[in-house]
């Protein structure tokens, strides 16, 4: 497990610790995982020689904030407080047009695959910027994409992923619930991952009620997306 670099730590204490998950290492071991023998799981264990309970999870693809518990007693109770909704999780997304400026989507959604039960789920989108490449689309002269503040309120399979995609507004480098022709366009630009973020992790500590906020900055090849528009690197 030596070919993955340190894990960025963007919180610690005695008791948990929010970490900066890399886009493309799968979280733990699933039915999802398809022969993957990585896991950040293991390298975290490895890293910090502690147990490690994973209070959420994020797709292989996406980066930015996880939160780990370090005990079961720990966990049990960030379990709770991820369940009283105390939690606030922003992701940064580039999706593929120009939504409104700020809308919510209410679309209830399965539980993935050998789950179909559906169960609500909603998602809140803030428009942080615009932008057009000079590539003809749709009729158009050019490509239009945006940068979305997203804040799930509930945590379905996928969920920000396939709001997007109901909404029409697809995330660029998802490659199952996205549109080739877009995802191709970022590639020929040198941006090979999927761009999703989650870039802010707000919750109440479980011992001393203290919120905690944490930031996970923008990994190299995030950057480059945004780059190709000109658009901050701090929107948050």
């Amino acid at each position: 497990m030596s070919d993955v670099a340190p894990i960025a730590i963007l919180y610690q204490d005695e008791l948990l610790a929010v970490v900066d998950k890399p886009a493309g290492l799968m979280v733990h071991n699933s039915g999802l995982a398809r022969g993957e023998d990585q896991f950040l799981a293991d390298y975290l264990r490895d890293q910090l020689g502690k147990p490690i309970f994973l209070i959420h999870r994020l797709d292989r693809g996406t980066s930015g904030c996880l939160l780990v518990a370090f005990d079961r007693d720990t966990a049990s109770a960030l379990g709770q407080v991820f369940m009283s909704r105390e939690v606030e999780k922003d992701y940064l997304a580039v999706c593929r047009g120009w939504p409104e400026e700020q809308f919510t989507i209410d679309h209830d959604l399965d539980g993935g695959p050998g789950k179909p039960v559906k169960k609500p789920a909603i998602t809140g989108f803030v428009r942080l910027a615009t932008g057009e490449l000079d590539i003809p689309s749709g009729g158009f002269e050019t490509s239009r994409y945006a940068l979305m503040r997203c804040r799930p309120h509930t945590g379905r399979f996928r969920q920000i992923r396939r709001h997007l995609k109901h909404a029409f507004h697809h995330l660029i480098g998802d490659t199952s619930h996205g549109e080739g022709r877009h995802n191709r366009t970022f590639r020929m630009r040198g941006v090979h991952r999927m761009l999703l973020h989650a870039r802010r992790l707000s919750f109440l500590h479980p011992a001393t009620g203290v919120r905690i906020e944490a930031l996970a900055p923008l990994d190299r090849e995030f950057a480059k997306a945004l780059d190709l528009f000109g658009w901050d690197h701090e929107l948050r």
